[in-house]
């Protein structure tokens, strides 16, 4: 008999402080229209001084189990996927577990950038197929915003805080949403093209050092793009054919929010017309990890995804990795 594998409840977080692009305009060399023409972006969301990843990821947490109805002791295991975490030392998923009120819990921290919701996705449903008891809370958690260049006009418009979080187990609750499937790849030798480099074992700092442009993100835009286009269609294609389903069958394409031309470019090859795909980069920005949880997330909140809708998530990130993921709800 082959296991089902469910998502019991979801959440996101925000952080309160809205960015736009017209205060972009103050302190950088860029304009409103430049941005919002380039990238679909016209706010997105900035984290307070001094909240962490694991702040966002509590706050993501808690609505995920309030959707779920369960409370943070049923939980045995905790994955925070995040490519900004709090500290090198202790993990996030420790500082979320200790802010969550419990103790003796799995909790691990892993790193897919961009591509972090999805490849947790596939991550807890390991874990449940191993223990089938198993409740595993999983947050994407970003503060993106601490590793972005102000000066640089070419990414700091981009990038926004935020945070995902879904709860998986090997049985449904009311309005769970069932993991029909998923496909997962990386490619490390384009790691170059999409980088946050300073501070790492590679690139370490010093005592004394001042911080240089290798501590924030780096990316050779126009390849970037050519390849998350061609590998999030050529994934989703795979996939719905696993699955048998066509794409005139899924109800909700949710892709990752980077950029708007992306998102139009995978839908268009897919053949999924854009009231079928579901947007918040033009609010939210990219928050890395965190953002196909987000969209996903605010969609059944606001009753946009509603039960039996076929959803396909679909992500690509620094790696480069990639994937999606079929749910039916």
């Amino acid at each position: 008999m082959t296991q089902d594998f469910f998502i019991r409840g979801l959440g996101f977080y925000v952080p309160e402080t809205v960015v736009t692009n017209a205060d972009l305009e103050k302190i950088v060399d860029t304009t409103d229209e430049w941005i919002t023409t380039r990238t679909g972006i016209r706010e997105r969301r900035v984290a307070a001084p001094g909240e962490a990843s694991s702040d966002l990821a509590l706050g993501a947490a808690k609505a995920a189990l309030a959707d779920a109805g369960m409370v943070a002791d049923e939980l045995t295991h905790i994955l925070v996927y995040t490519l900004t975490p709090d500290f090198y030392c202790p993990p996030t998923a420790c500082l979320l577990e200790e802010k969550l009120g419990i103790r003796g819990r799995f909790a691990q921290d892993l790193n897919a950038a961009c591509s972090g919701f999805v490849y947790g996705l596939e991550t807890a449903r390991s874990i449940v197929a191993l223990h089938p008891e198993a409740k595993v809370l999983l947050c994407a958690a970003e503060v993106l915003t601490s590793r972005t260049n102000w000066a640089d006009r070419r990414t700091c418009v981009l990038f926004g805080d935020g945070a995902s979080a879904a709860i998986i187990a090997g049985t449904q609750g009311k309005g769970s949403a069932r993991i029909v499937d998923a496909r997962l790849y990386s490619d490390g030798s384009l790691g170059h093209l999409l980088t946050v480099k300073g501070g790492g074992s590679a690139a370490p700092l010093k005592l004394g050092d001042v911080v240089d442009e290798n501590f924030f993100v780096q990316m050779a835009g126009q390849e970037v793009f050519k390849h998350a286009v061609r590998n999030m269609t050529s994934v989703c294609e795979e996939v719905l054919a696993a699955a048998g389903i066509a794409t005139d069958g899924v109800d909700f394409l949710i892709p990752h929010q980077a950029n708007l031309r992306i998102i139009d470019a995978v839908a268009k090859k897919l053949s999924i017309p854009a009231e079928r795909c579901v947007i918040t980069i033009d609010r939210y920005g990219n928050s890395s990890a965190s953002s196909v949880g987000i969209a996903l997330a605010e969609a059944r909140q606001t009753g946009r995804i509603q039960p039996g809708a076929v959803v396909l998530l679909a992500v690509f990130g620094g790696g480069f990795t990639w994937g999606a993921s079929l749910l039916q709800f």
